[in-house]
């Protein structure tokens, strides 16, 4: 399975989210530090869910990093995140 599938897998799961899309970014960083030749290095995620209604940016940041595990700072060198509730604006 790749990076981004798993991923999708496990905030799928963690906050069933309205909005949802991986963004490889990798080709863009290729020969940069943390490009490790596999073309999954360097992500953006942008999500939105019910589940930060009413949640400070830097605990849904966090709460994303949680529900990935590993994947930010193993699987994946950079992750860009837009996390949102619905009907905001990011």
């Amino acid at each position: 399975m790749s990076v981004a599938d798993k991923m999708r897998e496990l905030l799928t799961g963690a906050f069933a989210p309205t909005k949802l899309e991986i963004i490889n970014d990798s080709a863009s960083h290729a020969g940069h530090s943390g490009d490790d030749g596999s073309g999954e290095s360097h992500f953006t995620i942008v999500i939105e869910s019910a589940a930060f209604d009413g949640v400070a940016r830097l605990q849904r940041q966090r709460m994303v990093n949680a529900a990935l595990g590993d994947i930010p700072g193993q699987r994946v060198h950079a992750l860009a995140l837009k996390v949102s509730a619905p009907g905001e604006n990011v």
